[in-house]
């Protein structure tokens, strides 16, 4: 197997430093939100309010889907720009 030479991995280095750089605030946001919303649903489906647990599992896809959207968004985004 041949090693990569240090022009390549000095190159590699650069492209990975760039896209460390790229961020959308909104995709952690929207994973947080996700996940209190699952927690939330969870909790009333112990609860025994299972009307309220399923509109909070409805509205936790919705917000899932959401939170996916954005980032192939931002991937594609930044794709077109790199």
């Amino acid at each position: 197997m041949e090693k990569m030479g240090t022009s390549e991995t000095a190159e590699l280095e650069d492209i990975f430093e760039q896209k460390k750089r790229i961020k959308n605030p909104f995709v952690p946001i929207g994973a947080l939100i996700t996940a209190g919303v699952l927690t939330a649903g969870l909790i009333s489906f112990r609860q025994g309010n299972s009307q309220l647990g399923q509109k909070l599992m409805r509205a936790r896809v919705v917000v899932q889907g959401a939170t996916v959207a954005l980032m192939v968004g931002t991937a594609y985004y930044y794709g077109e720009k790199m």
